[in-house]
């Protein structure tokens, strides 16, 4: 079996061309480094050095050799410097999934925040609408999945974000847009617009409809915030969505919100995380930076401690 011990032998004596200034680089004597070599050859099975030339010549097997360590030594030396980086927290990578369709509105500005802070963090971003994210942060193959219905896993931890509200966006001349809330029977007639997900990761039916026992008329789907929002505008159905994903339509007239319930739909955003990687530097910012762009790009939420008194 070659080692990398092996490799950076055969580079010393190619670089040094006699054995014993080979054995100076390598701080061995040279005796040791004589028994060294003979026992790769006696493993190989082959000579790797003609020592009767002056200078020292590689046979054809020990040219081999030596290429595989010109190859191996490198990459090697290369992994080695990232592998310090990242033990001293400048290197790493960051795959992220969100849940959350309107959620690019606050956390693209934050990884742009993030990427000039941490530029030797490998970034990438995908929305986890098509695939069970969570399984796919259990198994390494995501970092960090935007979420705000966790799961409890053992290998996962939830660090909340912020509480938002969830609101009833209604066409301006309906009916409901003169009421400040809304029950679940009200919604019994009406179409409701959501995202193409399944309906158990739907809040509003998980938090309001589905506990009054209430369904809507018909359900219709839309992909994007904006189609959706044009679709309650033109009266055709209602749609349940994050306060803060609204505020920008009701303040153009598009559309108005209503409350859901005496007291209102509040969620949590959570960003989830592996246990084993919930103390890496570039973790902890990046979490800080989402929390400082959310709170100063997004009206209407809140501090998880503040919105648990709600």
């Amino acid at each position: 079996m070659i080692e990398i011990r092996h490799l950076e032998t055969l580079q010393a004596v190619r670089e040094a061309g006699t054995l014993s200034d080979a054995a100076d680089r390598l701080h061995v004597t040279q005796s040791a480094l004589s028994h060294q070599l003979r026992e790769l050859e006696e493993r190989l099975g082959t000579k790797l050095l003609n020592r009767r030339t002056r200078p020292l010549r590689f046979t054809t097997a020990g040219l081999r050799v030596l290429a595989l360590a010109d190859e191996v030594l490198p990459r090697v030396q290369t992994t080695e410097r990232e592998l310090r980086r990242l033990a001293a927290g400048r290197v790493g990578r960051l795959h992220m999934a969100i849940e959350c369709h309107s959620c690019f509105e606050w956390l693209m500005p934050a990884l742009d925040a993030f990427r000039q802070a941490w530029p030797e963090v490998a970034l990438d971003l995908s929305a986890a609408f098509s695939f069970a994210p969570l399984p796919a942060l259990v198994r390494a193959d995501l970092d960090l999945v935007i979420t705000s219905d966790p799961i409890p896993l053992e290998a996962v931890r939830y660090v909340p974000l912020f509480r938002y509200e969830l609101v009833l966006a209604v066409a301006t001349r309906s009916a409901l847009a003169r009421r400040k809330t809304i029950d679940p029977a009200q919604l019994a007639g009406q179409t409701l617009i959501t995202y193409p997900v399944e309906r158990t990761r739907l809040d509003v039916f998980t938090a309001f409809l589905d506990p009054a026992d209430v369904e809507p008329a018909a359900v219709r789907t839309a992909e994007l915030t904006p189609m959706i929002v044009q679709l309650v505008a033109s009266g055709r159905g209602v749609a349940a969505l994050p306060n803060w994903a609204l505020t920008e339509y009701v303040e153009r007239g598009m559309v108005e919100s209503c409350r859901l319930g005496r007291t209102g739909v509040w969620r949590t955003l959570y960003a989830a995380i592996r246990v084993e990687d919930g103390e890496a530097p570039y973790v902890q910012d990046f979490l800080r930076v989402a929390r400082d762009v959310s709170f100063r790009t997004l009206r209407g939420i809140r501090a998880r401690a503040e919105a648990e008194t709600a």
